[in-house]
């Protein structure tokens, strides 16, 4: 009797080879990873070495351990980098405040309330993130300027409690439009009006969306030096972003080490933030349609 080869199923890798196919995605994987962590593992090392050898010495391995560079970044400038820190998190708190509270409103009023030209403003409203914030920035600091808000924290925060980014107005607009329009009608047979119906049934049921909107304007708050730097001038004022560029020194004094150094704590306060949401996040990325 004539014996056959049976062939694996076309597209499906064979048993003996799928832990070295496994192996070999990992490997990429892990070495992709590194790639892109490369340049936050050399400022680590860079903030622990002796700052006359950081670029002589540019491998990870430093030769010489120091935590000088930590001690005279925290008191460099006119005032502690903690000072600094302190005003980055008052201005990021406000922030994440004001979109959750102006954004959510505006995307219950959007998915739920039925008003003139509701359409059309919503058009409206997806058109403007597809415009770049450069644009608008001489009009608003004409405007503010035209108030006396220049080198006040009013520019960065009032626009939040406006509802002015529209991102998260649509985040919140398509995962509310993912929750049975039940759980309305049965808070209006309840007696429930449109606001206790947005904060006792709606609100609670969109806490990845809120949690999504809170970590991105966390993270793009914080690391905002362009705004920043436009409307803070005085040193007493300064955030943190803005207060990292007073190390460096157009004349070519630039003090890398401590700079490197309070880059490294910049940047814990986004690291704690982003993974204590991280499954929030990816829940609302999920829910919302913006994978």
């Amino acid at each position: 009797m004539a014996t056959t080869t049976r062939r694996p199923p076309s597209g499906r890798v064979p048993v003996l080879f799928r832990p070295a196919s496994r192996l070999t995605k990992h490997a990429l994987l892990i070495a992709f990873g590194l790639f892109m962590l490369y340049p936050l593992l050399w400022m680590i090392s860079s903030s622990l070495k002796p700052e006359d050898v950081i670029f002589r010495e540019p491998g990870l391995i430093p030769g010489e351990v120091t935590g000088q560079n930590y001690a005279d970044g925290w008191g460099a400038l006119k005032h502690s980098f903690g000072y600094y820190l302190w005003n980055s998190a008052v201005i990021t708190s406000l922030a994440v405040v004001g979109n959750l509270l102006a954004c959510s409103l505006a995307a219950y009023a959007f998915a739920r309330l039925e008003f003139p030209l509701k359409k059309l403003w919503f058009a409206i409203m997806l058109v403007s993130i597809m415009l770049p914030h450069h644009v608008t920035v001489v009009p608003q600091y004409i405007a503010f300027s035209k108030i006396d808000w220049i080198n006040t924290i009013w520019p960065i925060i009032v626009p939040k409690f406006l509802a002015t980014d529209a991102f998260f107005i649509f985040l919140m607009v398509q995962f509310i439009r993912t929750l049975p329009r039940e759980l309305d009608e049965a808070a209006a047979i309840d007696g429930a009006g449109h606001f206790r119906t947005f904060l006792q049934v709606v609100m609670p049921l969109c806490v990845p969306a809120l949690a999504t909107t809170a970590i991105f304007t966390f993270i793009w708050t914080w690391n905002d030096f362009f705004t920043q730097n436009l409307y803070l001038t005085n040193s007493d004022n300064l955030t943190a972003p803005v207060a990292l560029r007073q190390f460096l020194d157009s004349s070519g004094d630039s003090s890398w080490g401590p700079m490197f150094a309070m880059s490294i704590i910049s940047l814990g306060p986004i690291f704690g933030f982003f993974l204590a949401g991280q499954k929030y996040l990816v829940r609302g990325m999920a829910t919302t349609g913006l994978k």
